[in-house]
């Protein structure tokens, strides 16, 4: 008998061909050369993604507290950085990253009215007449 490509049913194979399998292979055996499944999806799980300048961002702008806000200003650029990686796709973190842009300008404009109060207070002291 001759193998009829319409009739998946063969001799001897009371259940008929199944897709994807060639004749006379059991039932759940891969065809040769099929290449296994990652996690039952065709590909494997993407690398995961740095979060390298988010955390520079949010260690750097809290930092900048002891600092006089030097880091701090570090900080609000590499939040910067990170926010556009991850805006692109090219790292995840943004949660860190928009909390180290924050405080990093908290931070910055506290330090910058520390100075100017201080300042001012020493141009009031210089000015007043009490000998």
């Amino acid at each position: 008998m001759t193998h009829d490509p319409y009739n998946p049913k063969q001799p001897g194979d009371p259940y008929g061909q199944q897709p994807g399998q060639q004749p006379g292979q059991p039932y759940g055996q891969p065809m040769y050369g099929q290449q296994p499944m990652y996690g039952g999806y065709g590909y494997p799980p993407p690398p995961p993604k740095s979060q390298t300048n988010a955390i520079l961002a949010l260690v750097l702008s809290c930092i900048g507290l002891a600092t006089c806000g030097v880091t701090a200003i570090v900080g609000v650029i590499f939040g910067h950085i990170a926010m556009g990686r991850i805006k692109r796709g090219e790292e995840d973190g943004r949660g860190m990253a928009l909390a180290g842009v924050i405080i990093g300008y908290v931070v910055i404009v506290g330090w910058v009215l520390y100075a100017a109060i201080i300042l001012i207070a020493i141009i009031a002291a210089a000015n007043s007449n009490t000998y």
